[in-house]
């Protein structure tokens, strides 16, 4: 806990004022944990809903939704999602801020599909907004924007993430075009894309006009239990906190890209996407812990 309070103090002295924590059901959520780690720190923090699978949900929703024996067209996981918007998660009192799907290399399965349409739904009841988990590779996102079109979303509450992921301008001009919003959240972490070549790749968003389009961040935690934090330093030395302010926006100047467009991606955008006011009425639609836009010079 001292250790992860620490690394926040840093990531606040930097310059960050918000973190959204996009850990759901499938990975282990503990937003009471988060909020003691942020305490003191001078970071708000957002929470989000959903559930993290690449195939299949748990065993009772086997029977249970849309077409199962008992077919209650997946009201029930609805509930769940709309319970920690509208009422919180849990007994924490802290309400989620969004809404996430996931879709990785195993396309969009059966389950898979139920869980978008599930949010789609909720999403259009709250005006909560959508980010998603999408493979890059495999233009996963391409899947989750149909979806969610088919069920009445508004694609410009939708932002598309792990997209420096790829190399490929035209899809990410397809995500763009479809309205929403491509999430750089990755930065640091070079496993499908060398970090210089992410860097190329998000100074030629900027030079074809799309900074209003891209949101920033790192995809890290302070600790996991898929890897200890000395192997995943020695594998991984730039995934840090600090990489976004350290190394990626001078990278970004020297490629070009004006300090307009660097705040415009750390501070606009979040502000447009999470400040928005239209959709169901304000009553619908709770703030979240920290729900409030960062303040000018923040991440």
């Amino acid at each position: 806990m001292a250790a992860a309070r620490e690394r926040l103090r840093r990531l606040a002295a930097a310059g960050v004022g918000a973190i959204l924590d996009m850990t759901v059901p499938g990975l282990c959520r503990d937003p009471a944990l988060v909020a003691r780690a942020a305490e003191g720190t001078g970071l708000k923090v957002m929470f989000a809903t959903g559930y993290y699978t690449y195939d299949n949900l748990p065993f009772p929703f086997h029977y249970r939704g849309r077409g199962k024996i008992l077919d209650d067209e997946d009201r029930m996981l609805e509930s769940l999602f709309e319970r920690d918007v509208i009422t919180g998660i849990g007994d924490t009192g802290f309400r989620a801020a969004v809404l996430k799907i996931v879709t990785d290399e195993q396309g969009m399965t059966p389950d898979v599909e139920r869980l978008a349409m599930a949010v789609a739904n909720v999403h259009a009841r709250t005006g909560v907004p959508v980010c998603t988990h999408a493979h890059a590779p495999s233009r996963r996102s391409l899947d989750q924007q149909r979806i969610l079109a088919s069920r009445g979303a508004d694609l410009g509450r939708v932002m598309i993430v792990h997209s420096n992921e790829t190399t490929d301008l035209g899809y990410l001009e397809e995500i763009i075009a479809g309205g929403s919003y491509v999430g750089w959240d990755r930065c640091g972490l070079q496993v499908a894309v060398p970090l210089a070549v992410q860097l190329d790749t998000l100074a030629g968003l900027c030079e074809r006009g799309y900074a209003n389009r891209v949101m920033l961040s790192h995809d890290k935690a302070s600790f996991t239990d898929w890897f200890t934090g000395a192997e995943q330093d020695f594998v991984l030395p730039d995934w840090q906190f600090t990489y976004i302010h350290g190394a990626l926006l001078p990278g970004l100047r020297e490629r070009g890209v004006t300090d307009g467009q660097i705040e415009q991606m750390l501070v606009g955008n979040p502000r447009q996407f999470f400040g928005r006011n239209d959709g169901p009425p304000a009553a619908a639609r709770p703030p979240a812990l920290g729900a409030q836009p960062p303040a000018p010079g923040a991440g």
